[in-house]
């Protein structure tokens, strides 16, 4: 089976699996370790839910089947040695049969991301939705509006800055702040742009 330009080899294992290695596409934490064969990988394609081969059941099994947890496919990578599968998805809860966020006791949760490294999480909490709509997303809402509806958003909550900026409410001023740039981020989404081309923009023109 090939995925990309990569081919997968499932005879290197007697077995005939392979490890698969799931990952957050958003927050890029592992969250678990399975095998697939090539029917559960062609069946993870298929429904977008990642399914693995279970070796003590000799079946296949879906993720989050019983809980509701599932684990929804962005995207399958192939290693070099075509052996190794990074399943990149986007959970539906906890993944750990113990409830945990993460087969490893690590926790998965945006409020890890502080600082400059939020702002990257929120960027790809926005991309994933244009890619993946949701129903009830406020963010889906506006990409349905299209660009025109997006850039007067943006140009709103601009104008609302300039307002707060005259006063001395601290609150009130950072709240404004805060939602030009997440109208901003949607913008540059739709646009197809990302903060990291902005930002080379940026230094292209920074001098000491």
């Amino acid at each position: 089976m090939t995925i990309g330009d990569r081919t997968v080899d499932f005879s290197k294992s007697p077995d005939k699996l392979v490890p698969a290695v799931v990952q957050d596409a958003v927050t890029a934490k592992v969250l678990m370790v399975g095998y697939m064969n090539e029917e559960s990988l062609q069946k993870t394609l298929d429904t977008k839910l990642v399914t693995f081969f279970s070796r003590s059941r000799k079946t296949l099994w879906t993720k989050g089947e019983t809980s509701g947890n599932v684990l929804n496919l962005r995207d399958i990578k192939v290693d070099c040695d075509g052996d190794t599968l990074l399943v990149q998805a986007v959970p539906a809860g906890p993944v750990c049969h113990t409830g945990d966020d993460t087969c490893f006791a690590e926790v998965n949760d945006p409020k890890e991301h502080e600082g400059v490294e939020f702002l990257s999480y929120l960027e790809s909490v926005i991309q994933d939705r244009k890619k993946h709509p949701a129903n009830g997303s406020y963010t889906n809402h506006l990409f349905d509006k299209g660009i025109n509806k997006i850039a007067q958003k943006v140009g709103e909550e601009a104008v609302e800055l300039v307002i707060e900026a005259k006063d001395d409410n601290k609150d009130l001023f950072l709240g404004e702040a805060a939602d030009l740039m997440y109208h901003y981020l949607v913008l540059l989404a739709e646009k197809g742009y990302t903060l990291e081309e902005m930002l080379a923009v940026l230094q292209s023109r920074h001098s000491r």
